[in-house]
């Protein structure tokens, strides 16, 4: 039996062909993406928030420029989206996903995973962000909880205030232990399990 996997498989970076080192570099610094220090030939981006990374430049790959497509999870599309038409990216409408296929518009129940936009960048590559608030169970280590960013963890703090209060509702009194109900609701959307009522 192998034992492959029991042993960390972290994904580190994805190639992307590009035509254009420099031109792709500003395109991915406007976005706010981090420039890595590397090896000569080699350039390294990181975009807010991401524990992986783009590489492009010399003979990196054979691909023809503009061939890739990859996901970029956000929590919360419409400021992401935003951004970007700041950064002055060209970004498409918002859809969202159903039974039937694709569907113009945010996902009307703002169900996690369902709503996404693309853009590209000047090679034709293709990012389609996607917004994911509640991760699906067994997506996530239980075991670890992270927030890799202040505007993540913010959007967290938010729904959990939210679910809070409805709670409160429900029981009809002020909970004095709400720093502990806050954790547990915010470990268990992060790893995709019950949450607390």
């Amino acid at each position: 039996m192998s034992t492959a996997g029991t042993r960390d498989h972290k994904l580190e970076v994805i190639v992307i062909a590009v035509s254009d080192v420099d031109r792709s570099t500003e395109f991915y610094q406007r976005l706010g993406w981090r420039l890595d220090e590397t090896p000569p030939g080699v350039v390294q981006l990181t975009p807010p928030g991401s524990l992986a990374s783009v590489q492009f430049g010399g003979a990196l790959t054979s691909a023809a420029p503009g061939s890739s497509k990859a996901y970029l999870v956000v929590s919360d599309i419409v400021a992401a989206r935003d951004a970007l038409l700041a950064a002055g990216v060209e970004v498409d409408e918002f859809f969202h996903t159903s039974p039937d296929g694709p569907v113009s518009g945010l996902d009307p129940d703002l169900t996690s995973y369902a709503s996404r936009a693309t853009f590209t960048d000047p090679d034709g590559n293709i990012w389609l962000l996607q917004e994911v608030t509640t991760r699906r169970p067994g997506r996530v280590d239980p075991a670890i909880t992270s927030y890799t960013s202040v505007n993540d963890l913010k959007a967290a703090l938010i729904r959990a205030a939210t679910a809070h209060g409805e709670h409160e509702k429900r029981t009809g009194e002020a909970d004095a232990d709400w720093p502990a109900w806050y954790a547990a609701y915010m470990v268990a959307e992060q790893a995709g399990t019950e949450l607390p009522v």
